[in-house]
């Protein structure tokens, strides 16, 4: 915005200019953002470490079956000088241990294949390949190595190849690691195929998406989550597509999601994932004075206490109660509102208002607080 456009701003128009200005930043607790960009001010905020007055002091264990055992014997007397026989009685007074690793270097098994000639026929004689010779030099163990930091602890390329070059002396192109990895998904496949069965038959799914970068290209990684499963589906798309592909035609009972286009119709029912509005008025609440964010952060809060004692509670009870939140939601959502974004929320919530409280029609079978908590 230039100073002209500035200067033709009316005294209201400036005040909600700069109010905008000082809102905080977003974090994970009031936003999608990831709980990796909050550690800088928690780490500003935290209390300084070290155990606090009164602590019960612990020490590590003692390793009950060690390697190896040491023992350190006296061999004079600290008084007098006098040699100490080495079968003297002796008893333990302390026990020190030196944990470590041994050094690991690639072990290299090389298979030469010899050619003999027959005696009788004079016939040259090959052995035959090995088993595997011509799939991979990589064992089992390395597939194993190299599959772990990528995956689970999301190294990059470059920081896998630093890590195997530096820790096992092992050095690898990318090429060659792109290809060693590509052989080890085969041993998730199964596992991979049972999750995917169970969940293309659950009644109740839960899905969230958000944005990775994948061979130096923006992508999306989803998550689609029912009771007895977890799939992890990488696509360079975020639209509902990649729904139909991973959910291959099964419309569950109850679909539970964010707002999100791409997200809606997938099941017969559809319940909004009160976390992911959970945070939005927290931020709400957090960056703006308007009494409706408040309100919205009560409702809220009666609605997971519902949740969480919903299977306890007898039909009238449960029936009561829902009439309660939808008499209080509908009076929040009709009270005029001072700030920019509650009137947001206002909206989005009246956009879903029917979706908000499907978890009352399934008596603990729907988790409206855990959608985005895979992150």
């Amino acid at each position: 915005m230039s100073r002209s456009d500035l200067e033709r701003l009316s005294k209201e128009e400036l005040i909600e200019l700069v109010l905008k200005l000082h809102r905080p930043e977003k974090t994970s607790r009031t936003s999608s953002k990831l709980p990796a960009s909050d550690r800088k001010e928690r780490r500003e905020k935290s209390r300084p470490g070290g155990a606090k007055p009164g602590h019960e002091g612990h020490k590590r264990a003692l390793t009950p079956d060690p390697n190896q055992v040491v023992e350190h014997r006296p061999s004079a007397c600290s008084s007098c000088g006098e040699l100490l026989p080495a079968d003297l009685p002796a008893e333990t007074v302390s026990v020190h241990e030196r944990i470590d690793l041994p050094l690991v270097r690639p072990v290299v098994e090389q298979h030469r294949r010899l050619c003999v000639t027959c005696p009788a026929c004079r016939t040259r004689v090959a052995a035959p390949r090995p088993a595997g010779a011509d799939a991979t030099p990589f064992g089992p163990r390395l597939h194993a190595v190299a599959t772990y930091p990528k995956t689970f602890q999301a190294l990059s390329y470059d920081r896998l190849q630093a890590a195997l070059s530096d820790l096992f002396g092992l050095r690898l192109s990318r090429g060659g690691l792109m290809n060693l990895l590509r052989r080890a998904q085969g041993c998730f496949a199964e596992g991979r195929d049972a999750a995917l069965a169970r969940l293309r038959q659950a009644p109740v799914v839960a899905s969230d998406e958000t944005g990775v970068r994948i061979e130096g290209a923006n992508s999306y990684h989803w998550v689609f989550r029912c009771q007895d499963a977890v799939v992890h589906h990488a696509a360079p798309s975020r639209s509902a597509a990649v729904v139909g592909e991973v959910m291959a035609g099964h419309r569950p009972l109850v679909w539970i999601s964010d707002r999100y286009s791409a997200q809606q119709g997938h099941g017969e029912h559809q319940q909004t994932c009160l976390a992911h509005l959970a945070r939005d008025v927290a931020y709400a609440v957090e960056a703006g004075d308007d009494l409706i964010a408040l309100r919205l952060t009560w409702w809220l809060d009666k609605a997971f206490g519902l949740a969480r004692g919903l299977t306890e509670l007898a039909a009238s009870t449960l029936a009561r109660k829902r009439r309660e939140l939808e008499q209080d939601l509908d009076a929040i959502l009709k009270a005029p509102a001072t700030c920019d974004l509650t009137q947001a929320l206002q909206a989005r919530m009246g956009r879903a208002h029917d979706q908000l409280l499907t978890f009352l029609a399934f008596l603990g079978q729907v988790d409206v607080s855990r959608v985005g908590d895979w992150r």
